[in-house]
């Protein structure tokens, strides 16, 4: 599932070498935090939050399928 994370916001962003994703949690419960560059926070959320809510849905189905629950965060950078 991060891998998934990572393909699609490096997919979207213009500094795709500024992409983190970090996986925190296990078992059953998975929580991903995706930071990318200040500059491309506007390409990942989309416009009212579309963009993100639509790798959200990705991500549930991927986790779905391998009978777990995840959730994704769009971390501001520094």
């Amino acid at each position: 599932m991060k891998e998934l994370i990572e393909y699609i916001a490096k997919s979207l962003v213009d500094h795709p070498e500024e992409v983190q994703v970090r996986e925190l949690g296990g078992g059953s419960r998975i929580r991903l935090e995706l930071k990318v560059a200040k500059d491309d926070m506007g390409r990942v959320i989309g416009k009212g939050g579309k963009v993100a809510n639509s790798i959200r849905a990705l991500l549930r189905v991927a986790a779905e399928k391998e009978g777990k629950q995840a959730t994704l965060d769009v971390v501001e950078p520094e």
